[in-house]
């Protein structure tokens, strides 16, 4: 099945309640999906996996934050909360009163969120090396780093080797890179960052029944294994965690197929 592309609403001047979420749409299984990007790309980093995903079971919607893709000219205040309303307006747009949630770093808080405002909505939920609800404070030299990647390219690509154990080939970070700086707005890449890194909402986490699959890398310093068991497993009460060998933040590109096979199979776990 071709994907379906949506629309954008004009950017220039959207009114409230207007603006539709821009996604594409995979497969057409019972089982829907809503698939977010995290802080360096938009829809465009789950490209890899995109071929081997099972159409016949899960229709996923790959959808463009504001400041990404599609979206990247579209104003908002370009925090979790406010991208937690929009996947709700998408959902509510496509007749999904029901679906899952498979979020990358950023957009897996983004996800969390959505969990936190409609937890009754939520079927299950993939957290791919996702940011904790409770933030992720960084020291100063890394805020520096960070903060100043908007506009600094080598920053960006700093962060990518740093975050996938320094071993990733020279090519794939400048190419990293390159798509960052394309894809996303530098002021909503900023301000993105106040939000993912400060917003901490987990209490509206603790004790959630929603099943919650965290996926981390083991070359991934930051966002680890052992971050996860001291937030997620300890908010989702029927949370998992696989962490995948030989891979940093960016599974969908390290380890394509072995991120289909576990975030699959734990959605697929649900017989609903």
């Amino acid at each position: 099945m071709a994907p379906s592309r949506s629309p954008l609403f004009p950017s220039s001047s959207p009114s409230p309640g207007s603006f539709h979420l821009p996604h594409e749409l995979h497969g057409d299984g019972p089982h829907k999906v809503i698939a977010v990007h995290g802080w360096f790309a938009d829809r465009a980093a789950f490209a890899p996996v995109v071929p081997d995903l099972d159409r016949a079971a899960f229709q996923y919607a790959f959808v463009d934050l504001r400041g990404y893709g599609e979206a990247r000219d579209v104003p908002g205040a370009y925090t979790t909360a406010e991208g937690a309303a929009d996947v709700l307006d998408l959902a509510d747009r496509l007749g999904w009163h029901r679906f899952s949630l498979l979020g990358h770093s950023m957009g897996g808080s983004v996800a969390q969120r959505v969990v936190a405002s409609a937890e009754e909505r939520v079927r299950r939920l993939v957290g791919v090396s996702p940011v904790p609800a409770s933030g992720l404070p960084l020291p100063p030299e890394q805020w520096e780093l960070f903060s100043t990647a908007d506009t600094r390219p080598e920053h960006r690509r700093a962060i990518l080797d740093v975050t996938t154990g320094g071993v990733r080939p020279g090519a794939w970070l400048d190419r990293m890179v390159a798509r960052s700086l394309a894809c996303s707005d530098a002021k909503a890449f900023r301000s993105w960052l106040d939000s993912w890194s400060g917003d901490d909402f987990h209490d509206g986490l603790e004790g959630s029944t929603v099943p919650a699959l965290a996926v981390t890398g083991q070359l991934d310093p930051a966002l680890s294994a052992d971050l996860m068991r001291a937030t997620w497993l300890r908010w989702f009460v029927r949370g998992e965690l696989v962490d995948l060998p030989v891979c940093g933040h960016y599974a969908m590109d390290e380890a394509p197929l072995a991120l289909i096979r576990v975030a699959e199979d734990f959605l697929r776990a649900d017989a609903d």
